[in-house]
Order: C-alpha cells, then sequence, then structure tokens
C-alpha cells in the first residue's frame, strides 16, 4: 500500500507537470487600420489672458468668424456676425462632481450656416455659458447639430 501510494504521487505529479509545461502559442495579427483625419486645433489664449481656448481650422479673411477672438461674450459675437441658424445647451461631467466649485460646468454651441461651429462656456460656477472658449471652422456645415 505504501508503494502504491508513492507510485501514484509521482504518477500524478509527471501528469502536472507535463500539462503545465504544454503550453499553445497563439499569434495575434495587429489590425491594420485607416489613418483618421483629424482636424488639427490650435490653442490660444484671450486678449486679456484670462481664457484659454482652441481653434480649429483656418476662417476665411473675409468670414464670419475672422471676426471673433477667444474669450468674447456671447452678446459681443450675437452683435458682430449675428444670431445662429442653431444652438444647443448642455451641462459637463464636471456638474456633478461634489467638491468642484470652478467654471465649465454648462456649454452653449452656435451653429452657423457656411461658417462653422462656436462653443462657449461659463468661467464662473453660477454664470451662464457666455464666454467663447473654442471656434470650429466648417465652410460646408448646413447650420444645425
Amino acid at each position: 500500500m505504501y508503494r502504491n501510494t508513492w507510485l501514484l504521487a509521482t504518477v500524478y505529479s509527471i501528469l502536472l507537470v507535463g500539462c503545465a509545461t504544454r503550453h499553445k502559442t497563439i499569434t495575434v495579427k495587429p489590425s491594420i487600420a485607416p489613418p483618421v483625419a483629424k482636424a488639427v486645433g490650435k490653442t490660444v489664449t484671450s486678449a486679456d489672458g484670462l481664457v484659454k481656448g482652441e481653434i480649429v481650422g483656418t476662417p476665411a479673411p473675409s468670414s464670419k468668424f475672422a471676426q471673433l477672438q477667444i474669450g468674447m461674450k456671447l452678446e459681443q459675437v450675437k452683435k458682430l456676425i449675428g444670431q445662429p441658424n442653431h444652438s444647443d445647451s448642455r451641462i459637463t461631467g464636471k456638474q456633478y462632481q461634489p467638491f468642484y466649485f470652478g467654471g465649465d460646468t454648462q456649454r452653449t454651441e452656435a451653429f452657423y450656416k457656411g461658417e462653422g461651429q462656436l462653443t462657449f462656456s461659463n468661467t464662473q460656477p453660477d454664470n451662464a455659458a457666455d464666454t467663447l472658449i473654442k471656434i470650429t471652422v466648417n465652410p460646408n456645415t448646413s447650420g444645425n447639430r
């Protein structure tokens, strides 16, 4: 009986080592995805240095968007280039952070036909989203979201 126990233990050990050393090699081929063309934006600071924004694309010199500057207020923009064809407002994820007391909790997007999109944000937590932070130039836009 004693010999059978050692014999069984030895056989099980050999089987376990044999199973553990038998690896299956898996070859993973990398997927070749076409490069995604992404609009490149440049970071811009407002004239007073208080607001950082982004300009995506280059507005034509004769376009309405060429007159705009990062940091302008919504009312200034409307007086300068007119009412947008469509606008949309939303809150950002910062609105839900329990101990966040800064701005950028709301966004307003204004869409202009043949020009592009403007994004406004609030700089103070209890203010409306009325500071221009992003200009996206797209002359092919329909003016809708």
